[in-house]
C-alpha cells in the first residue's frame, strides 16, 4: 500500500480493481491525468481533496490511497 501524498504535491490516480471484495465503482479520474493533492479532510480521515492540474476542477471526499505522489522523474 502506498503512503499518503504530501500536500500540494503532484499525484496520479491509482485505480483499484477491488475494494472490500466488490468491484470498484466508477471514478471521475483518469490514470494519465496529473492532479494536485490539496490535502486530507480533517473531519473525514483518509479522504482528500485533489484538483486537476490543467483546468483546476476540484474533487473531494475520495480516499487518499487512490492517489500516489509522482517521483521527481515523472514531474
Amino acid at each position: 500500500m502506498n503512503t499518503k501524498p504530501r500536500c500540494l504535491s503532484f499525484v496520479k490516480f491509482v485505480a483499484p480493481s477491488f475494494i472490500g471484495g466488490q468491484k470498484s465503482a466508477q471514478y471521475p479520474f483518469s490514470e494519465t491525468e496529473v492532479y494536485v493533492f490539496l490535502g486530507e479532510i480533517p473531519n473525514m480521515p483518509e479522504h482528500c481533496v485533489v484538483a486537476e492540474r490543467i483546468n483546476g476542477r476540484i474533487f473531494s471526499g475520495y480516499h487518499s490511497f487512490l492517489f500516489r505522489e509522482l517521483t521527481d522523474d515523472e514531474v
